[in-house]
Parts: C-alpha cells; structure tokens; sequence
C-alpha cells in the first residue's frame, strides 16, 4: 500500500504498517517524538493500521492534537492507579486540558492530598509497564452490560445520553481499567513518562450543585523531563502570585460566605487600586472620543426581553418584583445604552456616536465556578458601544483594537488576536442577513491587516448576533487570560430598531460594536495582582512612600515630609513604630511599597533623606526635592492615547 505525508512524498509499505510503524521506517527521531497521527485529516492512534492512500502526518507534542492525546491518555492511568488502590472507585468524567488533565471519581475512604504521593507512585509502576491502550468497538448494549458489571453508574448515565445522541460507542481498556471513552490514546502506558499530579478538589457530577460532589485530581504531563520541570517551577511561581493569596495579604480585597459567594469587598488599599485604574480608565476614554454615561442597576425584565437575554440567558439571571412588575438586576450594560442612543433622534452627522460605562453587573454562577476575582457574580464591566455607518466600520475597528492594545501595553502585558466569523455551511444560526456579514467580517479582517497585527481566523467560533475579535492577554508567567473584546451586533439594532438617518434624509439600520477593554475590573485586577507579583508600578500602590525615622527626635521632621508629600499628591505615611530601622524596612518591602525614605539625626539636621527602592535596595542619600523627583519618576502615570472627538466638540 502507498501512503502519502504532508510534503508531498510517498512511500509503500506493506499490508497492516501503523502509523508508529511508518514513522520509524523514516527516522528514529520523529517515532520518538510522535504520540498521535492524522489521517486523511482525522486525529487517530498511532496503533491503528493504515489503508492504501490514504494521507498521513505523524502528530508530536509541539502540535495541539499530539498534546490532548498525552493528557487524555495521562488521565486514564490516573484512573487505573486509583481503581488499583481503590478498587470500590466510581468514575465520572476525564479531560485533557490546557497544560494538563483531570478526572472526576468517587473514591471510598479517600484522604485527601495526603494520598497523591501514593496514586503518582502507582502511575509509575503501570508506566514501566507498558501497558496497551486498546480500542473496543461495542454496541450501546454491551456498553451498558461491560458498565453495569464494573459498578460504574456514571458511565451508564453517560451512556443513556450518546445512545439518545444514535452516537456510536468504543471503550479503552488499560490492564484492569476499562472506560467509556472516544480516544484516541498513545499505544501503551510506557509513552507516559513525565508526569505530576498537582491538586485535589472537590467537583460536583455534571457541575450540579443537586448532584454528587465527586473528587476531582489534576495532573500534568509533558514529553521530556525538562519541559515538566519547567513547567513545575511556573506552577510554583504562579501559586506566589495567586491573587487569591495576594489581595487579602496586601489589603486589597476579601470575600467569603458571610458576605455572599461570589461578591466582593473592596478593602482601603485595593479602592485605591480600582480608582487609579478607573480614573486611568475614564481620561483615555474621553480623550479618545467616548461619552461616558451611568445606567441603573435594575431595569424591567421587559427591556431584557427585547435584547433576547431572557430567552438564551435567563438562568444566569436575578429577577425580583416591584410594583407587580418584574425586573432584573442588569446581566448586562447594553440595553441600556441602546435606550440612551435612542433618547433623541440621531443624525449621520453625530456618528460615530461612542459610549462608554463602568457598569456593575449581576450574573448567577454556580458557586463550584467561583475563583478568586477571576470569576464571581456581582462585577464592573468597561463596557462600552459604537453606533456607526457602515463605511465608518473599519475605522472604528481599527481604533478600538488599537485602544485595547494601549490598555495592555501600559500594563506590559502581551496579547494573541483570534477573529471569530461565522460557519459559511450554517448560516441559518446566525442573525442578520448572509449578505451582511459578508460585508462585515471582512471589514474585521481589513482593520487588523491594516494595523500589521498578527491574528489567527477561527471559522464557526462567532456568536450567533456577529463575529468577534477576541484579545488574549499574556502575563508575566507567560499564561494567556482572557481580555478585550470586540463584537459586531446584527441582533439588537435589529430588535431594538435602531437608525440613523442619513444625507438623503431617509432612515438607515446603525451598524453596533460592542466592546470591553479590562472585560471586568476584577478580573482585569486579578490579572494585574498575578502579572506584577503584586509589587505595582508606583502610580498604582496604595502606599507609595513609606517614610521611617530612626528614633522618636525625627518624628517632627517625618511628619513635615510626609505633609509636603501628600500635598503633591503622593500617598505616603510615617511608620513610627517603636521597631529597628531593619525590621520596618522589611514591613515596607513586605507591603511591596515603591519607595521608603529614611531619616536620622543626620538627615534631620542637613535636610537630606535616605532613599530606599522597593526591590533594589539603598539608593544613597539626596536632597529633599532630589529625592521628590525619585518619587516622580516611579510614580508617573501612563501618557494617555492620541485623542479623538467627543461628542460635545461636533458642531
């Protein structure tokens, strides 16, 4: 049989050849590295035979596929190191993820973490074993006679679901672990080398908080020792950074049950950090042309209905009664601004008419989904919209991504571009007409090729009301986040009949962006806490100039410093603790404050300051306004954006 690869050569090999087989017939180096194979464009084994013809590419762990395939496979010998150990154990569900793997089980009489040293140790040995991953191909009745012999009651669940589906059913079998499960799989356990099981936690079957809480353990796993062991180190640098850990350490935020899962208290320092980053926030956008505007918290559920949220988001939703009506804590910032765009009649004139709200919002997530800042249920989203014609469309794209990007940068932090169209085949899903998103996305396309950005097109990935431009932001630990985006809206100016009207005096559908630069303030807080370790630029910590006397006599002298700060607008204070000069410096670099000005009887007396700098030590000792202009300059603000037109500068 002759078989095809990517360069467009090919080879013959006999009947039966696997695609491991043909991998080593050309190089020891790439079946070394291989973990799956594509064939004729589906993701396969690498034990599986190949047919004449057909067109093949070895699949190693530098390619997305290669790296599922080595998740998933580490997740089933997780599984059969438990069943080992706990042989009474009932198994739900088992994914590869981003950087790793997890699986769902319930285990009779589990310990905890304490029992993780013993289940990786297990893994080990059935590693060394090289044990045969092996396919079963099985109709749905004998897929529930293997599951119903084994005990294993979710899998049946599972199973009623792909057999309502007329979905076809394969198990995996590795040594006594046999699952319900797609694959595919490295061939055998031995491919399974470098691996770590990180946490254990707690997950409810099916993420209903009405169903089982089952135990949930996470591992990695990589192809070479040196990428787990850097990968381990990241992990441990990344629990130092946990905002989690940070915010109440640094007195920036706190929560908890008492106060409502999912809700967040703003401690003093942490309200400092919201309203630098909002007041940077609101100069940027007014100098960029936006109307800033405030909306209600609540709004008649009617209003919601008209957006088409009640319909497709409503379990996300709060609804209460007034007045016999029924209103909703606002999901979201938009209809409110349609009614603010719709308040008066808009001329061509005034477009593009941009707004723009810090606007807290409220949105029911399960309290199993509730981490941190990062994702929570009562948040201020950086929302805003544009209201354009459509040959402005490009324009505002172009600005708006160039906007987000500003955000990112001041931040140092770097991004990925994903544009997100419609599925071509299934056009019928979406909203608008096929012409006008023939015309829009690649408008999309035009404002990122114009501005030189690297992107990556993603067909069948937008929401049904437009495509998207999806921002990822990567942090310092090189983790990408989820960050700006920009939507396009056929829906609502639709059902909120939106218009414009134009130079021939007639009326013409607005074309709507949406779009959100932090995405929420938490969030985006969050990012911040983990990305600078939480030793902020001096603009954003709380305190940045922490002032120490060495004894009581510079007390005085402290106090007139401190005063002179502050009227600059410095936020500084004296620590006059009865402590060592060392034990308050290492409180200072402790509370990460930028800057620490010692004073003694030396200083006190020739007017002159010690300076101390967060993370770099003693600076030497200066004159007062030197050592002010030190502050300055590690406390400068972000210059703002090149500026656009307001609306209250159009005549």
């Amino acid at each position: 049989m002759r078989v095809f690869f990517p360069d467009g050569g090919s080879r013959e090999f006999p009947e039966g050849t696997t695609a491991l087989d043909a991998a080593a017939s050309i190089s020891r180096s790439l079946a070394s590295k291989a973990l799956a194979a594509r064939v004729d464009g589906v993701v396969t084994g690498l034990s599986e035979p190949l047919r004449d013809g057909v067109r093949l590419e070895v699949l190693g762990f530098d390619s997305p596929e290669g790296r599922e395939v080595l998740r998933h496979s580490a997740s089933h010998l997780l599984a059969s190191a438990v069943l080992h150990l706990y042989p009474g154990a009932r198994f739900g569900v088992g994914p590869a993820i981003e950087d790793g793997f997890y699986y769902d089980m319930d285990i009779p009489g589990f310990p905890g973490s304490s029992a993780l040293e013993a289940i990786e140790a297990e893994m080990h040995r059935q590693a060394a074993e090289s044990i045969r991953f092996e396919r079963i191909e099985v109709g749905i009745d004998e897929a529930r006679r293997v599951m119903t012999d084994l005990g294993q009651a979710y899998k049946l669940e599972l199973l009623d679901e792909i057999a309502a589906a007329g979905e076809s059913v394969t198990l995996y079998r590795c040594g006594a672990f046999t699952d319900l499960c797609r694959g595919p799989h490295v061939p055998t356990t031995a491919f399974l080398k470098h691996f770590r099981l990180t946490s254990v936690a707690g997950a409810y079957w099916r993420g209903d908080e009405k169903r089982e809480m089952l135990t949930r353990i996470y591992g990695t796993v990589f192809d070479s020792s040196k990428a787990l062991a850097d990968h381990l180190a990241m992990l441990e640098e990344a629990r130092k950074r946990d905002h989690r850990k940070l915010g109440p350490e640094l007195g920036l935020f706190t929560t908890g049950n008492e106060g409502g899962c999912g809700l967040i208290y703003w401690l003093p320092n942490g309200t400092i950090v919201r309203e630098e980053l909002e007041n940077l926030w609101k100069a940027a956008h007014r100098r960029n042309g936006y109307n800033l505007v405030s909306t209600p918290h609540i709004a008649p559920a009617s209003l919601w209905e008209t957006s088409g949220h009640c319909s497709y988001y409503r379990d996300n939703m709060y609804f209460m009664p007034v007045d016999e009506t029924e209103y909703v804590l606002k999901p979201m910032n938009c209809p409110g601004h349609i009614l603010i765009y719709k308040s008066e009649k808009r001329s061509y004139r005034e477009l593009p008419f941009r707004l723009a709200e810090l606007g807290t919002v409220y949105r029911y997530e399960k309290s199993g989904v509730l981490h941190g800042l990062m994702r929570v249920r009562g948040f201020t989203v950086d929302d805003g919209h544009i209201f354009c014609t459509p040959d402005q469309i490009v324009d505002e794209i172009r600005k708006v991504v160039s906007f987000a990007l500003y955000f990112l940068q001041v931040f140092g932090f770097g991004y990925a571009i994903e544009l997100s169209l419609s599925d071509p085949d299934d056009m019928g899903h979406y909203a608008g007409s096929p012409e006008m998103w023939a015309r829009v996305e690649p408008a999309l396309a035009d404002a990122l090729d114009g501005m030189g950005e690297k992107y990556r097109t993603v067909r069948g990935e937008a929401a049904f009301y437009g495509p998207k431009i999806d921002i990822k932001l990567r942090d310092a630990l090189g983790r990408y986040w989820q960050g700006p985006t920009i939507q396009f809206d056929f829906n609502i100016p639709e059902r909120f009949d939106l218009t414009y009207t134009g130079p021939d005096g007639g009326e013409h559908r607005i074309y709507m962006v949406h779009r959100a630069l932090f995405g929420s303030v938490e969030r985006f807080t969050g990012n911040l806490i983990e990305h600078f370790a939480g030793n902020f630029p001096g603009w954003l910590a709380p305190l940045q100039v922490v002032i120490l006397p060495l004894t009581v006599q510079q007390h005085e002298r402290a106090a007139e410093v401190c005063g002179m700060l502050a009227d600059r607008g410095f936020r500084c204070s004296v620590d006059r603790r009865n402590e060592t000069i060392g034990y308050r410096i290492r409180a200072a670099e402790s509370r990460k404050v930028p800057m620490m000005l010692v004073i003694g009887e030396r200083e006190a007396g020739s007017g002159r300051v010690a300076v101390r700098a967060h993370g770099r030590g003693d600076l030497g000792v200066f004159e007062l306004e030197e050592a002010v202009g030190l502050i300055e300059e590690a406390c400068r603000r972000p210059a703002l954006p090149e500026g656009g037109r307001s609306l209250s500068e159009i005549p």
